[in-house]
């Protein structure tokens, strides 16, 4: 189905979109709820004839939309390269009707107008943990290896985290790193990158899953759904009509902080949103550095003036259904992916039944890069990664880019500001 919309979309709004790939569904592993939720897609760069694939995990409530930037661009300069921008199995959940006419005034009166948006309800959800989340990402790699391919795994934040986890995890007796290639971290990893919980906070918040909603709710608003639909309302408003005033920001439950103080424009509420200079601090996985509303204007604009343009961020949240965030993000799966931060036997790790045994054996080169999020923790978890394991010093490339970058901005500058770009190609290039 989202296939089948993104054609549509396509063909109505090819103009203004990030570069659209071709979108595949795969089965994945057999888990709690219905049969229908065991598939998990990715979109496709590149050519058909690549002997290599690198695949990108988004982070926490992010899509495979997310690399919709940045996986063209590294095709376009990594010869006989695909990246596969990957999507987990809780975008199934996802209602995108209100976003397939392309018209952002259809998709407010359907998910927050009445017009006929119904959340979805998944209990069995408060299951779907690294585990499942591994043996998912599993499928996806096999295929990826098919007909001798090599394969690059990497992420976005806790996507990166999941790369780490895949490659020191435990699949029936064969190490994870085996499958791989490289790994490619983009402001994320484990070994302090995330603090690991102690077994007493893991068994509470795991009791409190139970009882609660299995779902992240990143607004605190007490509606999980909310921050996907807001984003990629107010990017679907930002692409078609970038210069009109935002109206939809008036709407009560958008929390007060993400609203201009001003009239805006569409441009201006989307950069108000997300900019880390005027975004909550609390909303800091979204954060760019995006520029600044207009000092004048009635409706404000937004005026562009660090490393993202504004248009991209709306590229990347305007584009559903294979966009830039995930309205259902599991619970279950941050927890588990905080207890195995220490990739190792711990008590937290074995009440979890997770499976990150291997750290030792992993050889394959390493790439990370950090922002200002970590404040320097991506690095450090990236280094003890190397000492804890097989990795050669000579195939490490550790980029600091705190000073310029936010947690989105590697996937969102310009490609001429990009930070990103300019270290993974030649990393890419020359670990073949």
């Amino acid at each position: 189905m989202r296939a089948a919309l993104l054609a549509v979309l396509s063909l109505l709004l090819l103009p203004a979109l990030a570069s659209a790939g071709t979108v595949v569904s795969v089965r994945g592993a057999a888990g709690a709820g219905p049969a229908r939720y065991d598939r998990v897609s990715y979109e496709r760069f590149g050519p058909a004839s690549a002997k290599r694939v690198l695949i990108l995990v988004p982070g926490t409530q992010g899509g495979a939309g997310d690399f919709s930037l940045v996986g063209p661009e590294i095709v376009k300069r990594v010869k006989g390269l695909q990246v596969w921008a990957y999507d987990r199995r809780s975008q199934a959940l996802e209602d995108h009707r209100g976003f397939a006419s392309g018209n952002p005034d259809t998709a407010f009166n359907y998910y927050l107008g009445g017009g006929g948006f119904k959340p979805a309800s998944a209990p069995f959800a408060r299951d779907w943990g690294l585990k499942l989340a591994l043996e998912d990402l599993r499928a996806v790699v096999k295929r990826a290896r098919r007909g001798g391919r090599k394969v690059i795994l990497g992420g976005h934040s806790l996507g990166a985290s999941t790369a780490v986890a895949y490659a020191a995890w435990d699949f029936k007796g064969r190490p994870g790193y085996r499958d791989l290639s490289g790994l490619v971290l983009i402001d994320g990893g484990l070994l302090g990158t995330i603090a690991p919980p102690k077994l007493a906070d893991v068994k509470q918040r795991l009791a409190d899953l139970r009882k609660g909603d299995p779902f992240l709710d990143l607004l605190g608003i007490g509606v999980p759904w909310a921050s996907g639909v807001f984003s990629d309302l107010a990017g679907q408003y930002a692409r078609v009509r970038p210069d009109a005033r935002a109206t939809f920001v008036d709407y009560p439950l958008i929390p007060a902080a993400l609203k201009p103080p001003v009239p805006a424009t569409n441009e201006g509420a989307l950069g108000y949103a997300f900019d880390e200079s005027t975004s909550p601090a609390v909303l800091s996985l979204i954060h760019v550095r995006a520029g600044a509303l207009a000092t004048s204007g009635d409706p404000r604009p937004w005026h562009n003036g660090e490393v993202t343009p504004i248009e991209n961020v709306a590229k990347l949240f305007g584009r559903a259904p294979v966009d830039a965030s995930e309205w259902y993000f599991p619970k279950r799966l941050s927890l588990d992916v905080g207890a195995a931060g220490p990739l190792s036997r711990n008590a937290a790790a074995n009440f979890l039944h997770l499976r990150e045994w291997h750290k030792r054996g992993i050889d394959v080169p390493l790439y990370a890069i950090q922002t200002s999020l970590s404040r320097g923790r991506v690095l450090r978890g990236a280094r003890r990664l190397v000492t804890a394991s097989k990795i050669p010093a000579r195939k490490v490339k550790l980029v600091d880019a705190s000073a310029i970058n936010s947690h989105l901005d590697p996937l969102t500058s310009a490609p001429g500001k990009s930070r990103f770009l300019k270290t993974v190609i030649p990393f890419l290039d020359k670990n073949r």
